[in-house]
């Protein structure tokens, strides 16, 4: 697991994701959950068996983290970052991905999914230097591929029988995965362009 602080944004807050967030985020779960058929969301009273197995999923390099709502202070989803590859030799990363991302009803559309992507995404490509970051959805999600898109990350193609897959009634099988990345050289005008929607959010 990477050792990453805080990262504060004026709307999100992402925390080091720990049993004291179990109470809020079992609520936040509970919220509208139709958007939750491809993604990796428990239901109340399964959070603390989630919460371990987030836990255990840090020796596999899994860095997850609570997203807190600043204005009331509670935790009203999860990310994390995840598969962390070094150069060939090396210490140093050269890729990692963003995902295990979910959020409340009430926190969608509100502009938290946006920061809390640049806040790891500036910490991804300024503090960890590396390359390239990586997202990947069922291939079959069309509401995620669209925000990764709106993020502007940009879209390699679909792997077949990459991931398992989360969907009901699928357990145990693989999934298609639409692969998207940012690579460094496109981090200065996607930087930018999140911050113009941030601002547009904001104003609205």
């Amino acid at each position: 697991m990477l050792d990453v602080p805080v990262l504060h944004g004026s709307s999100v807050r992402l925390e080091p994701l720990a049993m004291g967030h179990a109470a809020d985020l079992a609520r936040a779960a509970e919220e509208d959950r139709s958007s939750y058929g491809f993604t990796v969301v428990p239901r109340a009273d399964e959070i603390e068996e989630y919460l371990a197995a987030q836990f255990a999923r840090r020796n596999e390099g899994l860095t997850p983290f609570a997203q807190i709502r600043v204005r009331d202070g509670v935790a009203v989803g999860c990310t994390a970052f995840w598969d962390p590859r070094t150069w060939p030799g090396r210490q140093d990363l050269r890729a990692i991905e963003i995902g295990w991302t979910w959020l409340a009803g009430s926190a969608q559309g509100t502009g938290i999914n946006l920061e809390a992507k640049l806040l790891l995404f500036t910490y991804a490509f300024e503090t960890l230097r590396v390359a390239r970051v990586d997202l990947k959805t069922d291939a079959r999600n069309e509401r995620s591929r669209r925000a990764i898109e709106g993020l502007g990350a940009h879209f390699e193609g679909v792997l077949r029988s990459w991931s398992p897959s989360w969907a009901p009634g699928e357990a145990e099988m693989l999934r298609d995965s639409a692969m998207f990345s940012v690579v460094v050289a496109e981090w200065p005008a996607v930087k930018s362009a999140l911050r113009a929607r941030l601002t547009t959010v904001s104003a609205g």
